[in-house]
């Protein structure tokens, strides 16, 4: 009994600490980055169905910077649409947010 009060603690522990952490992750420039685009051919999409998800920017820790990762095909979950990422604007510099599924 005793196991699983501490494993169900623990679960609600992280479900609450789980928006806290993605708050630590944002990380702040003062200058954001540019993306140098070349003519972006996409490949072709596994199935009618697919969405294009375009380029996002991630922090790269080891560099110390925003680095674009190259867009993909993805099958849309039932119920959801696509918010693409963008950069938010703060009184100490931008950051980018992650595109994401949103329930419609």
């Amino acid at each position: 009994m005793k196991k699983k009060f501490v494993a169900f603690s623990l679960c609600i522990a992280c479900l609450f600490a789980a928006p806290y952490a993605a708050e630590a992750q944002r990380f702040v420039v003062k200058v954001r980055p540019t993306h140098h685009r070349v003519a972006v051919v996409h490949p072709i999409a596994p199935s009618p169905r697919h969405i294009w998800i375009d380029d996002e920017w991630v922090w790269d820790a080891r560099r110390g910077e925003y680095v674009v990762v190259a867009g993909y095909w993805a099958a849309p979950k039932f119920g959801h649409v696509w918010v693409p990422g963008h950069w938010k604007d703060t009184r100490r510099g931008s950051y980018w947010v992650t595109g994401h599924w949103r329930r419609v």
